[in-house]
């Protein structure tokens, strides 16, 4: 097992969907319930305002409540990190000054998107971002959202920072997590639902999955699993979650399809998402529920009766406040 003092953060990090209302708005309730129920089923970190989280159209105010709610929730029972952050780098900095004043246990930090900086310029965001705040960092790196993925040169710069000390690997490329793990000392989180196995198996420590926000409980039992060196164990739950996390990673953004089915399980009020997000259209959410027809006994979960609602879930909402007004 990972000591705290070596990892800041846990290893079965859930990366939270915010709930809301059907229009739009958080639902702060479902929010507190739905953090308590990811740590009852094994969490041992919650990511709040990351992508699953919606952090582009969630407003600054809404994302420092987050953490504060997390906090209040988790009450030490579980790590407080706040994603998101901006491809601006000025209003990162000053949003991280913030989530540490909110009580956040740690920052993860995603390549500025859009922009397509340079290395130097990654580089250079990413050390003004750590040196702003006195809180540990996980680098997020994941290309397929933000245009452009932190070089393996960069990352290995990065690591040199003393509050730089972990990464989050959104881009499946194993033969450069292998390296960098020979390289530094970098903490390393499977970013990617369908490969946390793989992952862990050639030296990950962790998670940060939207699957575990349906139920963290076999993240629990394949992290325990390869940390006392069952692999076997550990492969068995892969098999038995592939049906899940199909259903929630391929076929609409994952947390679209999380939301659809925490709230087909009864444990949110509405499945809404903010727009340019929308439900699933009727043919998507078919497949979705032909995915968790297939699932077998899993634990932390019972989908006897899943009960999803279409039309709640249809379309997207258009909040009052812009997620960018600041």
């Amino acid at each position: 097992m990972v000591s705290e003092t070596t990892n800041p953060f846990g290893q079965v990090l859930v990366a939270l969907v915010t709930p809301m209302t059907s229009d739009g708005e958080v639902d702060w309730a479902a929010t507190e319930k739905h953090i308590d129920d990811c740590i009852n089923s094994g969490a041992d970190g919650i990511v709040v305002t990351g992508t699953t989280g919606e952090t582009s159209t969630l407003t600054d105010p809404e994302k420092l409540e987050l953490v504060r709610v997390g906090k209040s929730v988790a009450a030490g029972r579980a790590k407080i990190i706040t994603g998101g952050g901006s491809n601006e780098t000025a209003h990162a900095i000053q949003l991280y000054k913030d989530s540490e004043k909110a009580g956040a246990d740690g920052i993860m930090i995603v390549t500025p998107y859009y922009n397509k900086p340079t290395q130097a310029g990654i580089l250079t965001h990413f050390r003004m971002v750590a040196d702003s705040t006195d809180l540990p960092a996980i680098l997020y790196d994941i290309p397929g959202r933000t245009g452009v993925a932190i070089g393996y040169d960069t990352i290995l710069r990065l690591a040199r920072h003393p509050n730089i000390v972990a990464i989050k690997d959104a881009k499946g490329d194993f033969a450069q997590v292998s390296r960098v793990l020979n390289q530094t000392d970098l903490t390393y989180y499977s970013g990617d639902d369908v490969n946390v196995l793989p992952h862990l198996a050639i030296g990950a420590v962790g998670l940060i999955g939207v699957t575990a926000n349906i139920t963290a409980a076999p993240y629990r039992r394949i992290v325990d699993a390869v940390n006392k060196g069952d692999l076997k164990l550990a492969t068995e739950m892969h098999k038995q979650l592939e049906p899940l996390v199909r259903a929630v990673m391929t076929h609409v953004p994952g947390t679209v399809a999380a939301k659809y089915i925490l709230h087909g399980l009864g444990r949110i009020s509405s499945p809404r998402v903010r727009l340019p997000l929308v439900g699933p259209e009727e043919w998507e959410a078919a497949i979705i529920e032909d995915e968790i027809s297939q699932l077998h006994e899993i634990g932390g979960v019972n989908f006897n009766n899943f009960k999803p609602d279409r039309n709640a879930a249809a379309g997207g909402a258009l909040p009052k406040i812009a997620g960018t007004t600041r």
